[in-house]
């Protein structure tokens, strides 16, 4: 089974049973600073399954964008991707364990769906702790459909409990993970979770419970599914696979590199162990998917708005297409390449995310870009190596440390360099310098992305009022060209990004202010109604991200104001929002400065005064 076709299979099925189809959301999280990139389909739900309403009912399903850079020292062995795609059907309140997992079990084992031999089938369900009961309704349910007690692992938080909104706050519960047998052999009758052939390809959270900042936990009023099925890994299970770069959504791209680089492609599966490289390490194969990885992320990632800088995900953008440049040279490709690359990702993938159409020549664009600021990267990085080389003799762990955090030049070169030389770089001097930045670096972003929908929420939803107000007025003030091009809310402030050519000046920004703090003293009233996204267009509604709700059949509108006062702003949003705009307090802006070429971007913050 390919890729497209399991993607449309999983679709009908769910859409068959009553499931109403939603856009995926872009990767780039919309008013959650918890996390640089959506890293799960449920992901841009969360405030669904804290009991907002969403527009398209209470049983969703979608397939989702999403980016984990956590592990990208792991890419190019055989599962590790950074970026993936999810499958995902929810439900809000409406049906629980029972139907999920009957409706998991009819997908993957019906005949008319994926037809997948229930004898090569093994689950788990939550055991269990002192803090929380044995999940005994899953565990009855799996036995009801046939699955035999041998196949049924008990395991604990770690394994089989899934939080929502963090690791310790927002809506959680236990799971119900489906594994699939890759080996030659028959599967055996116990199921044994750590053997590494049976692969997880199905994952059904119960959301029952709420914890929040305190640690207290408390039953849900309305009990969510969340079901997620990773599209990669298993259509390179259903091929019968050992690594999804084997399988057509790497083949094309796979193909361009080996043109490129005038190699072969044989794969190597290797794993990553604690102190070594995977087996694939200095093997080319592992080079091509390490380049193929990297490009079809960045290519998705840009695709979404981001370009390559120091900062936040253009930090992560940037480390993405420079690692590709350098496998890139690895390999023998000493021009110019990723551009070349992206072209087949972009051609394949064009018709299922829409947005890579639309952004290609700028996709292109700052690849090129990124690739020509690299090579001068390198060429200052060269020239401080063989610095430090005549200044002492040798290349330090520290030095290698340095190179790498002051010029971005690779650990990989510096040691190449260095072996030139005679020598060998020290590695665990280099790692313990990494893990000290690093820590360093994760307090820093722990204390920066604090904060979220999850928590905190009556200060987040006048924030997110408080954009709207903000939004209205500089389309006011600048002209109706204003459009969101993102956003980022905290308890503490929001950030805007918006379409605009020019810095706006102190007068403007002065007027902005003026004008939502008039908003605010006249103390209206905030509603949202859900309807078509036709009807939303006809009342005036701004709609952000383009081609967002396209195919939804409604969607929720928030209005500032109303017949009887006034109606000061319309716009298509899925909230939360205060209840009136006296809950604001005073509005002031504290920075404009531009975000990239035509994007300019504002913070600012409410003040209780």
């Amino acid at each position: 089974m390919k890729a497209n076709e399991l993607r449309q299979k999983y679709i009908e099925f769910f859409v068959s049973h009553g499931h109403k189809q939603i856009p995926s959301a872009s990767l780039i999280p919309e008013n959650d600073p918890s996390v640089l990139f959506n890293t799960a389909g449920m992901q841009p739900l969360v405030p669904y399954l804290m009991g907002e309403e969403h527009p398209q009912g209470d049983k969703l399903v979608n397939y989702q964008k999403c980016v984990r850079t956590g592990d990208i020292d792991e890419v190019g062995d055989n599962t590790h991707l950074t970026f993936f795609e999810m499958l995902g059907n929810w439900s809000l309140g409406n049906y629980f364990k029972k139907e999920s997992i009957e409706m998991s079990w009819e997908f993957l084992t019906a005949d008319e769906w994926l037809g997948i031999d229930k004898g090569r089938l093994a689950v788990s369900v939550f055991a269990g702790d002192d803090t929380s009961e044995f999940d005994q309704e899953s565990f009855d349910k799996w036995i009801e459909l046939g699955v035999s007690e041998s196949r049924i692992a008990k395991l604990g938080k770690e394994d089989n409990w899934w939080p929502a909104g963090g690791k310790n706050v927002g809506p959680q519960g236990p799971d119900a993970e489906i594994f699939y047998w890759t080996g030659e052999s028959d599967a055996p009758e116990k199921f044994d979770a750590q053997d590494d052939q049976w692969v997880e390809i199905w994952n059904n959270v119960f959301m029952e419970f709420y914890r929040d900042k305190d640690g207290n936990v408390a039953e849900l009023e309305k009990k969510n599914v969340d079901t997620g099925m990773g599209l990669e890994r298993t259509v390179a299970v259903l091929q019968g696979k050992k690594s999804v770069y084997e399988t057509e959504i790497f083949t094309g791209i796979l193909n361009k590199i080996e043109e490129l680089s005038n190699k072969k492609y044989e794969f190597v599966a290797g794993e990553l162990g604690l102190d070594e490289k995977p087996a694939c390490w200095e093997e080319d194969a592992c080079s091509m998917t390490i380049i193929a990885d990297h490009v079809r992320s960045a290519v998705m990632i840009m695709s979404d708005g981001v370009v390559p800088s120091n900062k936040d995900q253009g930090y992560v953008l940037r480390r993405l297409i420079r690692r590709a440049v350098r496998f890139g040279k690895k390999i023998g490709i000493e021009d110019a390449f990723t551009d070349e690359v992206a072209e087949v990702f972009i051609d394949e993938y064009k018709n299922i995310y829409v947005e890579l159409g639309q952004k290609h020549n700028s996709i292109i664009d700052e690849l090129r870009k990124e690739e020509e600021k690299f090579g001068k990267t390198l060429e200052k990085g060269e020239r401080t190596f063989n610095k430090i080389f005549e200044k002492k003799g040798k290349i330090e762990g520290e030095d290698a440390f340095l190179l790498y955090t002051t010029y971005g030049f690779p650990l990989e070169l510096t040691e190449e360099m260095a072996q030139e030389k005679g020598q060998d770089i020290d590695r665990k001097v280099f790692e313990c310098e990494f893990i000290k930045h690093k820590d360093l670096s994760r307090a820093g972003s722990e204390q920066k992305f604090k904060g979220g929908l999850a928590e905190d929420s009556d200060e987040t939803k006048k924030l997110h009022t408080a954009t709207h107000l903000m939004h209205q007025a500089l389309r006011n003030v600048l002209g109706d060209h204003v459009e969101q091009r993102g956003s980022n809310i905290t308890a503490e402030r929001l950030r805007f990004d918006f379409s605009h050519s020019e810095k706006v000046t102190i007068e403007q920004r002065e007027e902005v202010e003026r004008i939502v703090n008039e908003q605010v003293e006249k103390a209206l009233p905030i509603t949202c109604e859900s309807m078509s996204v036709d009807e939303a267009q006809k009342l005036g509604a701004i709609g952000i991200f383009g081609d967002k709700y396209k195919g939804l059949d409604s969607v929720k509108v928030y209005t500032v104001g109303n017949d009887e006062v006034g109606v000061f702003s319309r716009e298509i949003c899925g909230g939360p929002h205060a209840q009136n705009t006296q809950e604001l307090g005073k509005f002031k802006i504290k920075k404009e400065e531009a975000s990239s070429a035509g994007i300019r971007r504002i913070k600012a913050v409410l003040l209780n005064e």
